[in-house]
């Protein structure tokens, strides 16, 4: 793990204040551990186990020596509670664990898109570079864009369209078909202008991918996807390794609101145990899915019946690890593997629409990141992707059984269509 920055101790807080600092073996711990043990010396109560705290205001101290006034903007990122819109025990402790695992000093929203708002509120770029990618966060930046005449750039414009503040708003991999882009790449370009980049690493959690390694300025996660993990909870979160973004983002949050509650941050401190081992099963699971998938649609062998049915319904699949003319910086960017989303195209949006109800295993939802697979006709909640998309979540379960669960719900649309064929030829209509 990469030192945090001259100033800043690993749980955000300045090294001035006397708030209970991490034990030093902190950044000599793998990932795994420190998803464990990272804030354990936020622990005040034998409880091996956190409690939920639900209090949103707390008693000042008793010595008048310790009481810190607000004008004090450490106070804010302090563990002696004052306002649960400032901070609360439970969320104190979520950053604890995933301020380590994201290479920097991390806060807390109430969602993903409070986060990403909260962002541009800060940065107030005057120009925004973006491609294509979650529908969430193009509301936020119309939004902002209303409120503050700012403009937006295709991500692929040229640097010389950039100026200093602007920002490049760069997520990867992309909703919804799971592809990547290069970060240093767009680092680069934004740098050379005095702009920042932006990294929306939402479906790369920890363990898969890190932004900072490649030049990240600001890195945002929709927390409600794998750092929350079992599809209970909203979160944002924003990480930086400025440390007057960090203090300045801390004070506006306060002022906007945006903060999670304390049974939310509780079930976040719950779901980051685990995430490693979640995300690298799920990562495997997506891969080995979407390899099979691929080599049904390239197989020409005649009398092979699974890639008939496959070829029969489906026209593409697309993720990262297909990229292959990508490997040489995808591979050093991405190298513990290719994140657990996919997306597949069907022939025709009939298809696309009934897939869902033909399987056993996924369930038909938007969103993604839980322990179970989920599968969307993604046109239920985005209208500008092509309605014969299917946006594939996968989860923990054996890879084989979602396997065999896609080819029976695949097998199921091939003989439909090849009855209703057989239909029209015999009516000769």
């Amino acid at each position: 793990m990469a030192d945090p920055p001259n100033g800043i101790v690993a749980n955000g807080v300045d090294a001035s204040s006397s708030s209970p600092q991490p034990t030093p073996s902190l950044h000599k711990w793998s990932a795994a551990t420190q998803a464990i043990h990272a804030d354990d010396h936020l622990n005040r109560i034998e409880d091996v186990a956190p409690p939920v705290h639900v209090a949103t205001t707390f008693r000042y101290h008793d010595d008048p020596d310790q009481l810190i006034p607000s004008t004090d903007v450490a106070a804010l990122l302090s563990d002696r509670h004052i306002y649960s819109r400032h901070t609360a025990p439970t969320t104190t402790r979520l950053e604890a664990l995933l301020t380590p695992l994201l290479l920097a000093p991390t806060l807390t929203y109430s969602s993903g898109l409070s986060a990403l708002h909260a962002a541009y509120v800060f940065l107030r770029p005057r120009r925004i570079a973006i491609t294509a990618g979650y529908h969430g966060a193009h509301a936020v930046l119309q939004l902002h864009c209303r409120l503050t005449g700012a403009t937006l750039l295709p991500l692929s414009c040229p640097a010389s369209d950039l100026h200093p503040g602007d920002v490049v708003h760069l997520e990867t991999p992309l909703n919804p078909t799971g592809e990547a882009l290069s970060i240093r790449h767009y680092a680069e370009k934004a740098h050379s202008r005095g702009a920042y980049l932006l990294v929306d690493s939402t479906f790369a959690p920890p363990g898969l991918q890190e932004p900072f390694r490649w030049g990240a300025d600001l890195v945002m996660h929709s927390g409600t996807k794998y750092l929350g993990g079992h599809s209970d909870l909203l979160c944002g979160v924003l990480a930086t390794r400025n440390e007057d973004w960090h203090r300045g983002l801390a004070a506006e949050r306060a002022v906007l609101g945006s903060v999670m509650g304390g049974l939310e941050g509780w079930l976040g401190v719950r779901s980051v145990r685990t995430l490693e081992v979640r995300v690298k099963r799920q990562s495997e699971n997506a891969g080995k899915l979407v390899g099979w998938l691929d080599a049904l649609l390239r197989r020409r062998e005649n009398g092979d019946r699974e890639g008939e049915v496959v070829q029969g319904v489906v026209v593409s699949v697309q993720h990262a690890s297909l990229q292959r003319e990508d490997m040489g910086w995808l591979g050093e960017q991405m190298p513990n593997g290719f994140g657990p989303v996919f997306a597949i195209s069907m022939r025709s949006e009939r298809l696309a629409r009934r897939l869902p109800s033909k399987l056993e295993l996924f369930h038909h939802a938007t969103s993604l990141g839980g322990v179970e697979s989920l599968i969307e006709w993604r046109t239920m909640s985005d209208t500008t992707v092509d309605t014969r998309l299917l946006r594939v979540s996968v989860g923990v379960e054996s890879w084989e059984d979602l396997r065999d669960d896609l080819m029976q719900g695949f097998t199921a649309l091939w003989e439909e269509e090849k009855g209703m064929g057989e239909e029209v030829k015999a009516n000769g209509t």
